[in-house]
């Protein structure tokens, strides 16, 4: 894996890494973006938007 892929969510910037989520073959950050916020959770990653308000 290149050491700089992004997250497959769409909007979401963050780097992934090898503890990253796996969802249908694709690399997540986190298992908000994996989920495609299904519930309006906010990425896990401080300063991300990709889901609206950035995390804190």
């Amino acid at each position: 894996m290149d050491a700089r892929e992004e997250c497959a969510c769409p909007d979401c910037h963050c780097e992934v890494h090898a503890d990253s989520v796996v969802h249908k073959g694709l690399l997540y950050c986190c298992e908000a973006c994996a989920t495609g916020h299904s519930e309006g959770e906010h990425c896990q990653h401080e300063g991300c938007d990709c889901a609206g308000e950035p995390a804190e």
